[in-house]
């Protein structure tokens, strides 16, 4: 289970260092692989999966019907985005420079452990979602419940 947020750095050649206190968790949950793909709700955000976590997620995307177009975008952005990386030496994982691009993810980011994935922001992005508020009339029904 990952949570917490870290500001992190992208070094000139596309690496960002897994944080200490992920290390043990993600050599256990996936022997140091992991899938990196773009957030399909939110622009500025990769996500980052265990290599388990990412095969149930793939496997449930995959078998949407490809008939309907918005599935076929979720795949795009998910399963054909998908790059496997590995923990280097120095518990570095080199993003994507395409991925990188897209999201606008330059020297800073923020890495959010998000209970089964990471999410990695650009900083930039990663500002203007945490400014945004939640308004009333946003609020679901299943967020009304909770006792916060």
């Amino acid at each position: 289970m990952f949570q917490g947020e870290t500001a992190i750095t992208v070094d000139d050649k596309g690496r960002v260092a897994i944080p200490t206190a992920y290390r043990e968790s993600i050599a256990r949950a996936c022997n140091n692989r992991l899938v990196i793909t773009y957030n399909p709700f939110e622009q500025g955000c990769l996500w980052l999966f265990p290599q388990p976590e990412w095969e149930r997620v793939r496997d449930q995307v995959n078998a949407l019907p490809s008939v309907k177009r918005v599935h076929r975008d979720l795949q795009l952005k998910l399963v054909g985005a998908a790059a496997q990386v590995e923990l280097d030496s120095a518990a570095r994982v080199l993003l994507p420079a395409s991925q990188r691009a897209a999201s606008g993810i330059e020297k800073r980011a923020v890495l959010l452990g998000m209970g089964s994935k990471f999410e990695l922001w650009s900083e930039q992005a990663h500002l203007a979602k945490i400014h945004q508020t939640i308004g009333e009339e946003e609020i679901s029904e299943d967020m009304a419940g909770l006792k916060l």
